[in-house]
């Protein structure tokens, strides 16, 4: 029998990273265990965490770490320095000194190789369009890269290479999984607001939404392209979901439903079953209930 090594893949999704924190507390719950961390944006900011500290404690850390998080303290928006941006065309929205406080004060430990589980952190080039997979070096750098959302945030330049955020190249790096070894894959995805009744207002929130859609696209075919070449265990994400990705809100509740929601995953075969959960293809909700969500929503 060859030698099974399982990959933790996973994907960005901005406040829904909160969604990833209620998934792992079920996944370490069950004693599911990993030999490698991949992570892109939100995910690998979560990821970090995790390779740092894989067990039920560093969870809940994590969690405790994303109940004290505010829209604020990622996207601390100036109108002064907004205008600012657009008359010195300076290629980004925001500065990046609100993200660099908080991925320092998340971070448990400072270079990427100190984790305790291998970890690799997915980012663009911004020149060729390639993903960039950092293991060693600054796990600061990295994450701000990782997390750079074209025209919100600055590049990074790491070495000779100018980094953006890594959902641009490979939002759910399942192929990454797969050139690293991995025979087996466990995706903890963000989900989408599948049950929002319209698209987000603001440039910012407009350019998650839109990237955070593109990734459920690029899952989903991932999912098919590497499915001959390692079991890929997709954790469903959460459906009926009325919660945009720029909603800081409501992490309690996401909190709550993905830890709930995956334990049912696990003990309905969920780390047996491989393919494309029904949750990720498109589809509309018929009916919505307080919040966005249904009581009994019929997906199609």
């Amino acid at each position: 029998m060859p030698e099974v090594k399982t990959a933790l893949v996973l994907a960005g999704g901005g406040s829904l990273g909160a969604v990833q924190v209620g998934m792992l507390q079920a996944l370490v719950e069950a004693g599911v265990s990993f030999d490698l961390v991949i992570g892109a944006s939100v995910g690998a900011i979560n990821g970090a965490y995790f390779a740092a500290r894989p067990n039920a404690q560093g969870v809940a850390e994590l969690a405790d770490f994303w109940r004290g998080l505010r829209k604020a303290d990622v996207f601390p928006f100036s109108l002064l320095d907004s205008l600012s941006a657009i008359f010195r065309r300076r290629g980004f929205l925001l500065q990046s000194a609100a993200l660099e406080h908080l991925v320092r004060r998340a971070l448990p430990f400072k270079q990427i190789e100190d984790t305790e589980l291998p970890l690799y952190i997915v980012t663009t080039n911004l020149l060729t369009g390639a993903e960039e997979l950092l293991s060693s070096g600054s796990a600061e750098q990295a994450l701000l890269a990782s997390a750079a959302i074209p025209l919100v945030f600055p590049c990074v330049q790491i070495g000779d290479k100018l980094l953006i955020d890594g959902g641009v190249a490979s939002n759910t790096p399942i192929a990454s999984a797969v050139y690293l070894g991995a025979t087996r894959v466990v995706v903890v995805p963000t989900g989408f607001g599948c049950a929002c009744p319209s698209p987000p207002s603001g440039l910012v929130a407009l350019a998650l939404h839109t990237l955070n859609l593109m990734s459920m696209r690029q899952l989903v075919r991932d999912i098919e392209l590497y499915s001959p070449r390692a079991a890929i265990h997709v954790v469903a994400p959460l459906c009926p979901l009325g919660i945009s990705v720029f909603d800081f809100t409501q992490t309690d509740q996401l909190l709550q439903r993905a830890y709930q929601s995956t334990q049912a995953w696990i003990e309905e075969g969920g780390l047996v079953r491989t393919g494309v959960p029904g949750s990720l293809q498109a589809h509309t909700h018929t009916h919505h209930g307080a919040e966005g969500q249904s009581s009994n929503p019929t997906c199609s």
